[in-house]
């Protein structure tokens, strides 16, 4: 019994041993977690000339820097749905006329002056004004709304009649009225502050020269402190010279990798390639004022007789997204049922006999009542992907008796004197969708075929018209859901352009670099969305601190 009860004894104090060490392994244990500290370089063709959020929108680098450095009354998601930014909270009027928004009582300037609604206001004003310089379709959809400032943490917008998107426009990022108020619209291009800019976004720009922009962090920042305290964007003429210094090991992040260099990042040992839908379509343009594109079995049929997968996989390696509709994939609008565009160059040849398009002479060409299925197709002499495509495109075409012209143009010269003028027959171009929301009026109701709008093929549809009208008049979500699922069908039957793909814009960033999400992109800037979780540094602290932090 002795030895029973010693053996006992042992047991149990083995027991209280283990226990204790156990105990001790979860609350004095350490673990790994991100550190402030650290520096991103990251290079990218181009360089800037405007980091302003309200001139910014015409440069790639100018966008990017602008997304690091400002923020707006709200931002969204990587659903695109509409979040707090600037703006605590908000409230909309039931007539849906008035959006109060009530500002965050922390939010400063990076130069430590408070935010107020008389930053918002002026920064609407300036973009309201005659003499503003930036992109004409945003001093459009502003013109008409009304600023009112109560107090200095509330500002309320007041709109002429109920318009849906709107909310979603208000993730326009704003400028400080304390710096800028002396200087007028028509002088704004030429400020140093376009150079020097003080924001309110997790970075402020420390020094700017010729071959790059130094970013540090934000002490002022409302939003989470980043962990990495400097980020360098350093620029290139050209992505030959980006992709040799990310071999010499100058950059440790590529803000795009083409198509072309794909194969030899995916081989890397150094990098993390990243892709993500990028908001906006390819598309050939069709001028529906040409005779020969005025009949939808027409239109249908030269869709039907592309390959655009085959395009996708060839000559973007795999980067791209077949469309079928107006409204992107990723888009909470999207309808998930809408039919189908396959590639059936049969079909396609079988159509347009039906429709009276035929070619009895044999001469290599279809015609109907004297009109030779016959015409230009234009792009942009910069951009050899777009120059093989349309090449690819003809003969795909010429395959069903349509005899197609190409050509290629300074890019320039496409946009200001074809595009904008509607002097073309076809054009293929890209195009980026500015807003989250899905609203496609501005590109498809027929309002938009003056010379100020965007509908650039001359579409003009009562039906579609109807339907776009009744889904930016209501704000609830279910009934603009079913309205554009109509407006999709309709898109499809009527062919007004010629959808080819949603890009996929890829990145690379070293892989020393932590804490990177992978999120649909409305802007190339929204791939810093989550910046301030990125670390490079990282240190030990007890278990049980990390845990209590990460609760």
């Amino acid at each position: 019994m002795p030895h029973m009860r010693k053996a006992i004894l042992i047991i149990v104090a083995a027991a209280v041993v283990i226990s204790g060490l156990g105990f001790a392994a979860v609350h004095f244990g350490t673990v790994v977690v991100p550190a402030r500290g650290g520096t991103y370089v990251e290079g990218i063709v181009g360089s800037p000339n405007y980091i302003n959020p309200i001139l910014c929108q015409f440069n790639q680098v100018d966008q990017d820097l602008v997304s690091l450095v400002f923020s707006g009354l709200t931002s969204t998601d990587a659903q695109g749905v509409v979040i707090p930014d600037l703006a605590e909270r908000w409230e909309i009027s039931p007539d849906g006329l008035r959006y109060t928004f009530h500002l965050r009582p922390d939010a400063r300037w990076q130069d430590g002056a408070p935010v107020t609604s008389t930053d918002v206001a002026f920064t609407i004003q300036s973009i309201q004004d005659p003499g503003y310089q930036g992109p004409s379709e945003l001093h459009n959809l502003w013109s008409s709304i009304q600023v009112d400032t109560p107090d200095a943490q509330t500002v309320v917008f007041t709109l002429p009649e109920p318009f849906a998107p709107f909310l979603e426009y208000t993730t326009q990022r704003i400028i400080p009225s304390h710096i800028l108020a002396t200087v007028s619209p028509q002088q704004l291009p030429t400020s140093q502050f376009n150079a020097q800019p003080v924001g309110t976004g997790p970075y402020k720009i420390a020094e700017v020269t010729a071959h790059y922009v130094t970013l540090d962090a934000n002490p002022n920042y409302y939003g989470p402190q980043p962990h990495i305290s400097h980020i360098r964007m350093q620029f290139y003429a050209d992505d030959a010279s980006l992709m040799a210094a990310e071999q010499r090991g100058e950059v440790a992040g590529l803000a795009q990798v083409l198509p072309e260099d794909m194969a030899i990042l995916q081989k890397s040992t150094r990098l993390n390639v990243y892709s993500a839908p990028y908001a906006g379509y390819t598309m050939v343009f069709l001028n529906l004022n040409r005779p020969v594109f005025q009949d939808p079995a027409v239109r249908k049929a030269l869709w039907e007789a592309i390959d655009r997968q085959g395009l996708i996989d060839r000559d973007l390696n795999g980067q791209g997204i077949v469309l079928n509709g107006p409204i992107l994939p990723n888009s909470w609008a999207y309808d998930p049922n809408l039919p189908k565009i396959t590639y059936d160059p049969k079909a396609a040849a079988a159509a347009l006999d039906a429709a009276g398009w035929v070619d009895p002479n044999h001469e290599g060409v279809r015609s109907k009542d004297g009109v030779k299925l016959e015409f230009t197709l234009l792009t942009n002499n910069d951009d050899p992907v777009r120059t093989k495509m349309i090449d690819e495109i003809a003969q795909e075409w010429g395959a069903i008796g349509v005899r197609v012209h190409t050509q290629t143009i300074d890019m320039t010269e496409l946009v200001r004197d074809h595009l904008y003028k509607r002097d073309y027959d076809a054009l293929l171009y890209g195009w980026d969708l500015p807003a989250a929301d899905p609203d496609p009026y501005p590109l498809w109701h027929s309002s938009q075929i003056s010379d100020t709008g965007q509908n650039y093929v001359g579409y003009s549809d009562p039906t579609s018209d109807q339907l776009l009208e009744q889904a930016r008049r209501t704000s609830d979500r279910n009934q603009r859901v079913a309205l554009y699922s109509q407006f999709q069908q309709r898109f499809v039957d009527q062919a007004p352009a010629i959808l080819l793909y949603q890009p996929v814009y890829t990145y690379a960033v070293d892989k020393q670099v932590k804490g990177l999400q992978i999120t649909p992109l409305q802007t190339t800037g929204d791939r810093f969305r989550t910046v301030s979780d990125w670390y490079i540094a990282t240190r030990r602290v007890l278990f049980t601190d990390a845990r209590a932090k990460a609760q």
